[in-house]
């Protein structure tokens, strides 16, 4: 495993801000860390990579132990904090030599500090001062300190932050093309991101670990069973009409002639909606299921 995290407490006095979680991620996963704000996602993935001291339980990183090897680890890790600390006095090029000197002498210092430039896309900003670039081009700086000494597993917390919809597609694509031979620990609070790169998704609520599965997995398990179903009649209709479905809970009016309806049937509804039209001559327009997105079934695991 490339992370291995047993029974993981940590307490800021007498507040807890994570309670006795365990997971693992294997070499090559991209995993989502989701969370409400203050749910200690941060708190933990500072933990994973040395930052803070567990009060309890065990983290594992390529096999070694957080608390008993954290200089060898973290030469292992790269990390993107939430905040991304820069100098903007500083020239690109020349914070990435000084980020590189942490991790002692090297002949291949420059090739390291030229391949980081050029995964990152930072080559037309190299010569600027951080100061002078946009958000999205100092991101790509903190990803550039993050993977300098081409380590094998990627911290990364809220790396997309502010940007706008250009500059966070750029930054995903460059995440999926660094992902291809490292585990990546992702933190964010835009979901889309989480199903678009993420191979599984790790929820935390409250400090207390509330799911670990797919993004598929975590929508269906939060459906209960309900098929929500979209349809439209060819012509006018009250919704007491569908009322005569017994298996169909809620109706939810959208027009004189659509609605969203719900039921736990073991049955297909919309079969049951097509027998019902057919019997009662109402042409249909549209008869569609509805899936139930990330986010509705995120804020149903956190909503407490």
């Amino acid at each position: 495993m490339s992370i291995k995290v047993e029974d993981f407490t940590k307490k800021y006095g007498k507040q807890v801000a994570v309670d006795n979680i365990s997971f693992s991620i294997k070499k090559g996963e991209i995993v989502g860390f989701i969370g409400p704000n203050g749910s200690g996602k941060s708190t933990t993935m500072k933990c994973i990579c040395g930052i803070l001291p567990p009060d309890h339980g065990k983290i594992e990183v390529l096999g070694r132990n957080i608390q008993e090897d954290v200089l060898t680890v973290k030469k292992r890790i790269g990390y993107l904090p939430e905040n991304n600390p820069l100098y903007p006095d500083m020239y690109v090029k020349e914070y990435l030599v000084h980020v590189d000197r942490y991790y002692g002498k090297s002949e291949k210092r420059r090739t390291r500090i030229d391949e980081a430039i050029e995964s990152t896309g930072l080559g037309s900003e190299a010569s600027k001062k951080i100061g002078q670039l946009s958000k999205g081009f100092r991101q790509r700086v903190g990803l550039a300190q993050a993977i300098i000494h081409d380590p094998e597993v990627l911290i990364l917390d809220e790396p997309t932050t502010g940007l706008d919809p250009n500059q966070i597609l750029e930054i995903r694509k460059l995440i999926s093309g660094l992902a291809e031979n490292k585990t990546v620990l992702l933190s964010t609070h835009i979901l889309q991101e989480v199903e678009a790169i993420c191979d599984r998704v790790i929820v935390i609520n409250k400090g207390s670990l509330v799911a670990n599965t797919s993004s598929e997995s975590i929508r269906k398990g939060q459906s209960e069973d309900v098929q929500t179903i979209l349809v439209e009649f060819g012509k006018k209709m009250s919704s007491d009409a569908l009322n005569k479905i017994p298996e169909i809970d809620q109706i939810q009016q959208i027009s004189d002639k659509s609605f969203l309806v719900a039921g736990k049937s073991q049955k297909d509804l919309r079969e049951l909606i097509f027998k019902f039209s057919s019997e009662n001559d109402l042409p249909l327009l549209t008869i569609q299921k509805k899936e139930e997105t990330l986010e509705e079934a995120f804020r149903k695991l956190t909503r407490n």
